[in-house]
């Protein structure tokens, strides 16, 4: 089977030779760049350039000999924009790391003495900051931190564009959306598709739970889907109508040649999902729909909903609306136990995740144990089709190269 052919089969859930295995497909189920970069050393790589293309997660752009050696079988759509040496810049991380990263970032990223880096928005705004020697980013400004008016909701495309997500995420849907743009992704799109095997993957987003706390901040929109429904409803009404105009344009443009559109929303917490079933159900459940289905209707590609936490009381309505893959699958969160997930949802969900601890047993376990913690997940998710191997969200930077092997090799094998 060709990668895309054994991915298309998983998730139709069909049971294909192995189980495909994805490796940077997505913003979350990367590498963070000291990782990466220990990772090609001990496999011998030495014309290895470590590219952090998601300056937010540090994340490393895995390159084709990783995408080789492991067998990966998905390739993100946004990859191919960020191959050309001319735009990016040399840099170093904290701990010495030499990488490099997107030229672009030369007026927005600056050291503000305290071993700390800041990220600007258009306007001067400090809109993130790094921890002190660290080398990930955390929101500093919420432009509806005061609250929702109509007047800020008519301007939410800027807001939005000045998110740190959209200045530092090289994705195809950070980018402004124009025509000529449009056309190039479009080309690119179809190249991929023509010339390689893999499975495509593109990042659109269509947050709605994630990119309401980005702009309210996280506590300020709880408070509001209890306190303040109507103010909480008319800025989701208005993040859906801009997702769906935004995704006709995209889909538009390179449905024909994606296999699957990835969408996000963290909805779950280690212990549970952030609200009740209820409160999904009125304010998330009947706009999900409606992108979701926006997907099928520009599209053949299959709805990936990247959301992390214990979201087991959430994941039929997640099934209603039109999800067909579901990412990281957290199985340390409360009621995730991957037994559960299968028998339960393993007819009417792909689980593309879960194979892997990254809180417990990728740091910390040794080769032998990881790769028995593969063959176990992968006897329990993998039988009928219906499963990705990945590991649980990101490697971080302090996993050993050799358990990143272990584990890798593991799913192959």
């Amino acid at each position: 089977m060709t990668s895309r052919e054994r991915v298309r089969a998983a998730v139709n859930h069909q049971e294909p030779d192995r189980a495909p295995i994805d490796l940077g497909g997505m913003r979350s189920s990367g590498i963070m760049a000291k990782a990466y970069d220990n990772l090609t050393k001990y496999l011998g790589l030495a014309d290895s350039e470590t590219f952090v293309y998601d300056l937010v997660q540090n994340l490393a752009q895995p390159e084709q000999p990783i995408l080789d050696r492991f067998d990966i079988d998905v390739i993100d759509l946004g990859r191919a924009f960020l191959t050309r040496p001319e735009e990016r810049k040399p840099f170093v991380l904290t701990d010495g790391t030499p990488v490099t990263i997107p030229a672009w970032l030369e007026t927005m990223l600056e050291p503000d003495g305290a071993g700390r880096w800041l990220i600007r928005g258009d306007d001067g705004q400090v809109i993130a900051v790094s921890p002190p020697h660290q080398d990930f980013f955390t929101q500093a400004y919420w432009p509806l931190a005061d609250g929702v008016t109509d007047e800020k909701l008519a301007d939410l495309p800027y807001h939005m564009s000045q998110g740190m997500w959209a200045k530092v995420a090289c994705a195809p849907h950070h980018r402004p959306m124009t025509n000529e743009w449009l056309v190039e992704v479009a080309r690119v799109a179809k190249k991929l598709c023509e010339q390689t095997d893999y499975a495509i993957m593109v990042a659109f987003g269509g947050n709605l739970n994630e990119h309401a706390q980005f702009l309210r901040n996280i506590d300020e929109f709880l408070m509001d889907l209890a306190a303040d429904p109507r103010s909480a409803h008319k800025l989701l009404d208005r993040l859906t109508e801009i997702h769906l105009e935004s995704l006709a344009r995209f889909l538009g443009a390179v449905g024909p040649y994606v296999d699957i559109i990835q969408m996000g929303d963290d909805l779950g917490m280690q212990t549970g999902p952030q609200f009740s079933p209820k409160m999904y159900r009125e304010f998330f459940l009947p706009r999900h729909k409606e992108i979701y289905r926006a997907v099928k209707k520009y599209s053949d590609a299959f709805v990936f909903l990247h959301s992390c936490g214990g979201i087991y009381e959430l994941i039929p309505m997640l099934i209603e609306a039109g999800v067909d893959i579901l990412n990281p699958v957290q199985t340390s969160a409360r009621n995730m136990e991957p037994q559960r997930l299968k028998r339960e949802f393993g007819r009417d969900l792909c689980f593309w995740g879960g194979g892997c601890e990254t809180q417990s047993t990728l740091a910390y376990g040794t080769p032998e144990e990881i790769g028995e913690e593969v063959k176990r997940r992968l006897e329990i998710l993998g039988p009928g089709g219906g499963y990705v191997f990945n590991q649980v969200h990101n490697i971080l930077s302090d996993v050993p190269p050799e358990n990143v092997v272990a584990m890798l090799d593991a799913a192959h094998q």
